[in-house]
């Protein structure tokens, strides 16, 4: 009886900051493109700029189910405030990374134990300049 009187509060603050997260949504998503056209830009340096052009709306329509599932992610994990924190900072930090990790295996299908962390930390590394 106890243990769920303890959850209800718990899953009561769960989702709270949903709304705020969401109004957040369009900064992120255009952060996630300008991220991606960066990266883009550096994997296809020397081969001049037609492609970080042609990339920029393949980019923007990636960053939409990305900053969804983000979203999403730092709800159901329960991290919303800490995520946000980092968010509003400018900044990748704990809370982040493992919905960052969540968000990856999901779009790409993979279990969250079949992420290799050397892969994961090179994306950290690159989305925290």
């Amino acid at each position: 009886m106890l243990l769920l009187l303890g959850a209800g509060p718990q899953t009561a603050r769960a989702g709270l900051l949903q709304p705020l997260l969401d109004l957040l949504r369009p900064r992120l998503e255009t952060h996630l493109t300008q991220s991606c056209t960066s990266l883009v830009s550096e994997a296809t340096e020397g081969l001049g700029q037609g492609f970080s052009t042609l990339a920029k709306q393949p980019c923007r329509s990636l960053a939409k189910p990305v900053s969804a599932c983000l979203i999403r992610e730092a709800g159901r994990t329960g991290r919303e405030l800490g995520v946000l924190t980092e968010l509003l900072r400018g900044r990748i930090g704990d809370d982040s990374e493992v919905v960052i990790q969540r968000c990856v295996t999901s779009l790409i299908g993979l279990p969250t134990t079949e992420l290799n962390p050397g892969l994961l930390q090179t994306l950290l590394e690159r989305l925290r300049r």
